[in-house]
């Protein structure tokens, strides 16, 4: 059985829910030796808040955590958020170009990639289940 790579990061119960719990990332220098250090923009900042669903009564608010989800996660999101949009405004902005003109190619590739980022927002609920975070048990 293959064992699948995992991306690890420490963190702190910031607030509890009924279908799960926040936790907020913080920036710590073992993010540069991190095997998915390239693919991870927390590393870029100071803080961020993951939600994590699922049930967990031992843990508290202000409890440390070790948040895991799979490298391939990380690639996904990476392949999602960077180089599909960076195809469609290359194809938008060649074929637009092509037929009407360069200002008219800037403007189309500009409002494709909002156009795909506004549908990104818009499934953000059906992709958050396809990337998810859990807490790493004893």
């Amino acid at each position: 059985m293959d064992k699948v790579e995992t991306i690890r990061h420490e963190g702190i119960v910031e607030s509890i829910g009924a279908d799960g719990l926040t936790v907020r990332i913080l920036q710590a220098s073992a993010c540069s030796s991190c095997e998915a250090r390239k693919l991870c923009r927390s590393s870029e900042s100071k803080e961020k808040l993951v939600e994590v669903k699922g049930h967990y009564p031992a843990l508290q608010v202000g409890d440390s955590v070790i948040l895991c989800g799979s490298v391939r996660q990380g690639l996904r999101a990476s392949v999602l958020a960077y180089v599909v949009p960076l195809i469609l405004m290359l194809v938008a902005l060649f074929a637009a170009t092509r037929l009407w003109g360069e200002k008219a190619g800037a403007l189309v590739a500009l409002l494709t990639l909002a156009l795909y980022y506004g549908v990104l927002f818009l499934l953000k609920d059906k992709l958050g289940k396809h990337f998810t975070f859990r807490i790493e048990t004893d």
